[in-house]
C-alpha cells in the first residue's frame, strides 16, 4: 500500500499518509481502515457533530501510543477546514480570556482530514453555534451557546459495569419522560452509558441544574446503585451520574466516534430494548464493522435529536 496518496473528495484534494500504520495493535487495524469506517459512518455520523466545536483526540502511534487533545486548529490546515473562534475561560493551560481557533467537522472532507491526522476520537459539546454565524471571531458567552442536548454521562466504578449503567438508565427513562425530554441511549465505547435528550431555551448552567437534579434524585432513591457526587472514594460498585457534561466548556464523545481502546469500538447508539437485555458487558460492545452493519440495518437510531 502506498505510503501517501492524493484524493479528491467532494470537491477538496486531500493527502491522506501513512495508510498501512497499525493503529490499533490487538486487531491490526490500519489508519486505512480508520479513514475507511469515518467515510462509510459519515452519513450518521455528521449531523451530529456539524456546528460543533470539534475537540480531536490524536493517537499518532496508534492506540497504545502518546496521545493529545487537540482544541486548537493545527498550523498548517487547509483553507477550506471551517474554523470558528471562541473565549475558553478556567483552563490551566491558558490565561483567561484568551481566544482559541476550533476546527468544525460539517463536512465529510474535513471528516476525512482530522481522520489522517490519527484524530481516533471526536469530542463535542452540547452547543452548536448559530446557524447564521454569530458568534464567529466573538468571545463565547459563558463556555457556549444555547445548548440543543442534555446528557447523562453514566461512569460505572468496578465492579460495576455498563450492566448496571443499564438499570440506571432504565430508572432514569420515565423521570427524564415525566419533564418532557425524551432520552435516546448510546454507549460511550468504553464501559459506559449516555442517555441524550433535546433541550431548547437554558443555558448550559441551567441545563447543568436541571441534569444535577435529576443525578441526586435518583441517588436518594437508589443509594446503594448511583451517585451523583465524583468522589473517587464513593463510586466503587456505584454508577456515577455525570451531570457536569453539560457544563459548555466540557465534552462528550460524539455518537459513532470511535474510541481508543484495544479494539475499534465505537460510541453506539442503541434501542432501549437493547438497554433492558443487557445482562453482560459484551451485549454492548460494538466494533466499526459492527456500527457499520447497524446503521445499514437501522439508520441513524439517534436522528430524533437532529433538528
Amino acid at each position: 500500500m502506498s505510503d501517501k496518496i492524493a484524493v479528491h473528495v467532494d470537491g477538496r484534494d486531500i493527502s491522506l499518509t501513512n495508510l498501512a500504520k497499525v493503529l490499533y495493535p490487538a486487531d491490526g487495524f490500519t489508519k486505512a481502515e480508520v479513514l475507511d469506517y469515518y467515510q462509510r459512518v459519515s452519513a450518521v455520523l455528521l449531523p451530529h457533530v456539524a456546528g460543533r466545536p470539534m475537540t480531536l483526540k490524536r493517537y499518532p502511534d496508534g492506540v497504545d501510543g502518546q496521545s493529545f487533545f487537540a482544541k486548537h486548529a493545527p498550523a498548517g490546515l487547509p483553507g477550506w477546514v471551517r474554523t470558528e473562534q471562541i473565549v475558553t475561560r478556567g483552563s490551566r493551560s491558558q490565561a483567561p480570556g484568551e481566544p482559541v481557533d476550533y476546527v468544525v467537522i460539517d463536512d465529510l472532507p474535513t471528516l476525512m482530514w482530522a481522520a489522517n491526522l490519527a484524530a481516533l476520537e471526536l469530542h463535542v459539546p452540547m452547543w452548536r453555534f448559530p446557524a447564521d454565524g454569530r458568534g464567529a471571531g466573538e468571545p463565547a458567552p459563558e463556555h457556549g451557546f444555547e445548548p440543543d442536548l442534555i446528557v447523562f454521562d453514566l461512569d460505572p466504578g468496578a465492579p460495576a459495569s455498563i450492566v448496571e449503567c443499564c438499570r440506571v438508565a432504565q430508572a432514569l427513562r420515565p423521570a427524564l419522560a415525566d419533564a418532557g425530554l425524551d432520552a435516546l441511549p448510546k454507549t460511550s465505547g468504553g464501559k459506559g452509558l449516555q442517555l441524550y435528550a433535546k433541550v431548547s431555551g437554558m443555558d448550559a448552567g441551567q441545563v447543568s441544574a436541571v441534569a444535577k437534579d435529576f443525578a441526586e434524585r435518583l441517588e436518594r432513591d437508589q443509594p446503594g446503585l448511583v451517585t451523583a457526587r465524583m468522589t473517587k472514594s464513593l463510586r466503587g460498585g456505584k454508577v456515577l451520574i455525570d451531570w457536569s457534561q453539560n457544563n459548555g466548556a466540557k465534552t462528550t464523545v460524539a455518537p459513532y466516534s470511535l474510541r481508543a481502546r484495544s479494539h475499534p469500538t465505537a460510541s453506539t447508539p442503541v434501542t432501549w430494548d437493547e438497554v433492558a437485555a443487557c445482562e453482560q458487558a459484551e451485549d454492548l460492545v460494538f466494533t466499526a464493522g459492527d456500527v457499520l452493519a447497524r446503521t445499514g440495518d437501522h439508520g441513524d437510531l439517534f436522528a430524533p435529536l437532529l433538528g
